[in-house]
């Protein structure tokens, strides 16, 4: 039976399985779930297999929040004999279609991980013999025509592999979608990893440019000690930090911060002159989000970006789905327009990273 498989942080199969047999059914299509705990895997069996390909097509990834990538298997389980697995691989997926890429995965366990040193060794001879019997693009591309497909191959052991594509332009560009980020040794705190792994989502490499660019004026709510302010400073631009506690001298000398000592809740730029507005505080989600869309709503900000972190205790993806539709709900009373996409990014943990801009007003 044909499945899509998806990534997702382990610990979190239940809320990626209620999401995606949700916008599955928007869809009418349907299907039960597979899934082990702790895993990071979540397999989708739909009823009808030739729906599969279709919901790939139609429903983008980037509106799924649980799910770092996808693919649509193709076929069972393979069990690979001791030797000559690349010749069963290559045997199995024949030649009668073509792949641009290939990504040679396993699951991000502490077992996958102990895994990671045979796929990356398999996957040179592997990538070798695709290419040879035509099955692989002789030459890996960064810009993908439109039904261009990545073959998977993700490995559970040395002995098996389920094999799926994904469409290169409905895909994460990282294999399990899992960017893998050095932590600068500038930064103040590991948090600062967290907003540059949101600046690489969900800005397009082609705006970084200009939405990303050295002068504009940003303001980080709740930002001691500076993880966050870090990646605005780096990026050349002018930060009003706010938040009680102290900031890492380091960047104060800057000469690109100024410190508010105040409460994340109740500061409002004197001037509408912000572009950015970032948020980590620990705060309940719902109240969080009235926040930001009252920057939004205010023209305090163009963009914002910032964490809804998830209670304990409470339905995971529930909670984000109430703290976001609060978000539209004021938005559409005040007529605004904008774009919103929300992702639980590899370097989250118990919280959601939420990218609103604004568009203008109706």
């Amino acid at each position: 039976m044909t499945a899509i498989v998806l990534y997702c942080r382990p610990g979190f199969e239940k809320e990626c399985a209620a999401e995606i047999q949700e916008k599955a059914a928007w869809n009418e299509v349907f299907g039960y779930i597979k899934l082990k705990k702790n895993q990071g895997l979540v397999e989708f069996h739909l009823y009808d297999e030739g729906q599969g390909d279709a919901l790939m097509q139609k429903l983008p990834l980037k509106r799924l929040i649980f799910a770092r990538q996808w693919f649509i298997t193709l076929g069972d389980v393979i069990e690979l004999p001791e030797y000559q697995r690349v010749e069963a691989i290559a045997e199995t997926l024949g030649d009668e279609f073509r792949y641009e890429e290939l990504r040679v995965e396993s699951l991000d366990t502490n077992d996958g991980k102990a895994l990671s040193k045979f796929t990356r060794k398999l996957s040179v001879p592997l990538r070798q013999a695709l290419r040879k019997s035509g099955v692989l693009a002789a030459k890996e591309s960064e810009d993908f025509v439109e039904g261009a497909a990545i073959l998977h191959a993700l490995f559970f052991s040395g002995q098996q592999v389920q094999l799926g594509y994904s469409y290169a332009t409905n895909s994460s560009p990282h294999p399990m979608g899992i960017p893998r980020l050095k932590f600068p040794n500038a930064a103040p705190s590991r948090s600062t990893l967290k907003l540059d792994e949101a600046f690489l989502h969900f800005i397009p490499k082609g705006e970084r440019e200009e939405r990303l660019t050295s002068g504009l004026n940003a303001t980080d709510l709740g930002s001691a000690p500076g993880g966050w302010t870090y990646q605005l400073v780096r990026r050349g631009m002018m930060v009003k930090a706010i938040d009680n506690g102290p900031m890492a001298e380091s960047l104060m000398e800057t000469g690109q911060v100024k410190h508010y000592q105040q409460d994340g809740f109740k500061f409002r730029p004197s001037k509408k002159n912000n572009y950015w507005l970032v948020c980590d505080m620990i705060e309940n989600p719902i109240k969080v989000a009235k926040l930001m869309a009252s920057w939004i709503i205010d023209g305090d900000c163009k963009e914002a970006i910032f964490n809804l972190k998830l209670m304990p205790g409470k339905a995971r993806y529930q909670q984000v789905n109430k703290a976001l539709q609060r978000i539209k709900d004021m938005l559409g009373e005040h007529e605004v327009w904008y774009e919103m996409y929300a992702k639980h990014l590899y370097y989250d943990r118990e919280e959601v990273t939420v990218h609103i801009r604004a568009l203008g007003k109706r």
